[in-house]
């Protein structure tokens, strides 16, 4: 199945509280459960005012369709083509 990073335009997002950011979790997981095994939240990244999340999903539509009855924006979705880390520059 595809992964996807989502990148989310989100001003202060770093400076969200623990709580905050555990309440949006769980409306987020919610969601996901509500959608069915088809799409997986793997992990987020907070930046200051953008929050990057990897997810594992069928297409970008259920990406969009997570972020809409979540409420969350989906500014860019980009499938990952490959995954490359250093190991990829040994011979």
């Amino acid at each position: 199945m595809p992964k996807y990073i989502i990148e989310r335009d989100i001003p202060g997002a770093g400076s969200l509280t623990a709580t905050d950011l555990q309440g949006i979790s769980q409306k987020s997981c919610g969601v996901l459960k509500e959608l069915g095994p088809g799409i997986q939240w793997l992990e987020s990244y907070v930046t200051d005012d953008k929050v990057y999340c990897v997810y594992i999903a069928p297409d970008a539509a259920a990406i969009k369709e997570h972020a809409d009855k979540g409420g969350f924006p989906a500014n860019r979705i980009a499938e990952v083509k490959t995954i490359i880390d250093p190991t990829t520059a040994e011979a």
